[in-house]
């Protein structure tokens, strides 16, 4: 009689075993589901305490099964690596924009890291609310990558160099240091400067041996780098308003159950709300704390501006270069409530 019923044990434990691998998940009861998030930021810039905050909201919500481990100054590779890595199902996450979508199959998403596109943040995020953008995401979806969340600042972009830039013209010929992708790259390089695709953890030393002349970042990104130890100037030229966005791997992500899913990414939209509160308390710290270890800080007249806006122009007549579809411009700025020039 033991011997049936530990029979009949061990085939209840085995039936039990195939309902949770073919059944409604594929995660054993007792396991926890963790994201790694990999990014080139120190963990103390805002958007490094963002998800420090999304990691206690979602251990919070999902009771403790599901766990978001940061992992900060390029500690788990660059971001290209992180997104091949993703392409083949790894369960690693990543910031990343428009400008890096196009290089990986969705060209028309581009368009939204592109130089002076943005007036105002209102203008972004009417835009991640448009039926448009939510086109894009599906196509990227196609491609193996998953958009989490859009709603997170990364900061208006200024240019740091070592020698001073106080109006367009001044970029002329200057070696920038941009991210490794094609629109951010000619975006640059429409301003007159010779763009040169670099990791962020190599800037420093670029700089501090001249093999550049600059690069270009929000504030948080330049002082948490220390690239104001090495470069003593700085425009406010504000040439992008960058939100930036999370993502992961499709397939990993509709690996998780409809309930996972919804935690991780609501979770993630109010992170980047506290995300997007530090940028702003913490914008003017950096800027005072710079000028404080000896930054020049240009901050442009509408004239300079302006300036730098009409130079820009020349980047939307090249629409071709990028795969653009036929009148992406004007249908953007259409969804984003503006004029198109």
């Amino acid at each position: 009689m033991k011997s049936l019923k530990k029979f009949a044990a061990m085939v209840c434990s085995a039936a039990l075993a195939c309902a949770l691998v073919f059944g409604g998940t594929a995660f054993a009861a007792d396991d926890v589901i963790e994201l790694q998030i990999g990014f080139e930021n120190s963990i103390t810039e805002p958007f490094g305490q963002g998800i420090v905050k999304w990691a206690e909201l979602l251990d919070k919500a999902s009771g403790g099964t599901m766990k978001i481990t940061p992992y900060p100054d390029s500690q788990l590779g660059s971001k290209n690596e992180l997104i091949d890595s993703m392409l083949i199902g790894e369960p690693v996450c990543t910031l990343a924009d428009g400008a890096f979508y196009a290089d990986y199959g969705v060209p028309d998403f581009g368009i939204v890291f592109s130089p002076f596109l943005f007036d105002n943040w209102e203008q972004c995020w009417k835009l991640i609310e448009s039926d448009w953008y939510k086109d894009q995401c599906a196509q990227l979806e196609k491609k193996g990558l998953k958009v989490l969340v859009s709603n997170w600042v990364y900061g208006a972009r200024h240019t740091l160099t070592v020698k001073p830039v106080n109006k367009v013209e001044d970029l002329a010929g200057m070696k920038i240091r941009v991210p490794n992708n094609q629109i951010q790259s000619y975006g640059f390089d429409c301003l007159g400067a010779v763009s040169t695709g670099m990791d962020l953890g190599d800037v420093y030393s670029a700089m501090q041996t001249k093999t550049i002349d600059g690069a270009e970042n929000p504030l948080a990104t330049l002082y948490g780098r220390k690239l104001h130890e090495v470069g003593k100037y700085l425009i406010l030229d504000g040439h992008v308003l960058n939100f930036t966005t999370l993502v992961c791997s499709a397939d990993w992500f509709n690996s998780l159950t409809e309930q996972q899913q919804k935690w991780l990414v609501e979770t993630g939209i109010e992170a980047g709300k506290y995300n997007n509160e530090v940028q702003a308390k913490e914008e003017a710290n950096y800027l005072k704390m710079m000028k404080d270890d000896g930054v020049t800080v240009v901050e442009p007249t509408q004239e300079v501006l302006d300036g730098f806006r009409a130079k820009a122009q020349d980047f939307y007549k090249h629409s071709k270069t990028f795969g653009w579809s036929d009148g992406l411009y004007e249908k953007v700025c259409a969804a984003m409530g503006k004029t198109a020039k």
